[in-house]
């Protein structure tokens, strides 16, 4: 199970960064097809923004989006490794802060931020490190703020998960690709789930107005989820809708087969995107 520590030697000291986490976008095809079919039609409601915090930027994969999409941004990070590297690919970027924290504390003033946003890394968090984040984003939270923020659901799905460890390496492929357990190689948290994330938003004072229990990469076992978090009272409260979404990997198949250069031989020879964020992303 990812703790708090091994998150931090694993992103700090042993993870292969040569690929700057691009590689994590190959099921989409690449960074800018996975941002255009799976992120900015969940966020678009919301965005541009005044204040955008970023939790877990990583080597920026979806920094270089957001930062064109607010009038400040504030990444953080416990990997100081990504936070520099950051700093090197966004130089010519004057609107952003940069913060090494302790993968628990966020150190921003009360009412500062517009919209948070989390995708791709907060899956590898504790529950209790997603409850104490969602205790300070309550004061940091403008009035009409709100959160999006992606997370383990495995917590949800304990047994499947133990039993899919245990698994002969043969078996495991089938039963993942059916559905019926999780795959290992995501390194999703055990302890955090959908139903848990619900418990601490309320703890906090906050409204979880949607969560989208999502599969990933491999099968359709619903590992993830995406919640959206408000103010309570604000524009976007409402009571809470919940959705089970898990054919994710079959929406990348289609961008990938139709819609990538992947698919088109002659823009192969053409320069992939996926560095740097267009003129123009709303």
């Amino acid at each position: 199970m990812p703790d708090l520590e091994l998150n931090r030697v694993v992103w700090t000291e042993s993870f292969d960064w040569s690929e700057e986490g691009e590689e994590w976008s190959e099921w989409w095809g690449d960074t800018p097809a996975f941002w255009a079919g799976a992120i900015w039609p969940r966020i678009h409601a919301f965005l541009p923004t005044a204040s955008v915090l970023e939790i877990g930027p990583g080597y920026g994969r979806w920094t270089q989006y957001l930062q064109c999409l607010c009038d400040h941004l504030t990444i953080v990070d416990m990997a100081p490794n990504c936070i520099d590297h950051c700093r090197q690919r966004f130089a010519h970027a004057t609107n952003i802060t940069y913060q090494v924290n302790d993968g628990n504390s966020l150190d921003l003033p009360d009412q500062s931020i517009d919209f948070v946003f989390s995708f791709d890394s907060l899956v590898h968090a504790p529950d209790q490190v997603l409850a104490g984040y969602l205790a300070q984003l309550r004061n940091i939270l403008r009035p009409s703020g709100l959160a999006f923020i992606h997370h383990s659901n495995l917590g949800a799905h304990r047994i499947s998960s133990r039993l899919s460890h245990r698994l002969p390496k043969g078996l495991q492929p089938f039963l993942v690709k059916s559905g019926l357990v999780p795959a290992e190689v995501h390194w999703r948290d055990e302890t955090a789930s959908a139903a848990r994330f619900r418990e601490h938003c309320e703890s906090a004072g906050l409204s979880c107005v949607s969560q989208e229990i999502i599969s990933w990469q491999d099968g359709h076992f619903p590992i993830d989820a995406i919640s959206l978090v408000s103010m309570p009272g604000s524009q976007w409260d409402r009571p809470l809708r919940v959705t089970r979404n898990l054919l994710l990997a079959n929406e990348a198949k289609r961008m990938v087969e139709m819609y990538s250069h992947h698919s088109f031989s002659k823009a192969l020879g053409r320069k992939q995107g996926g560095t740097a964020a267009p003129d123009n992303v709303y």
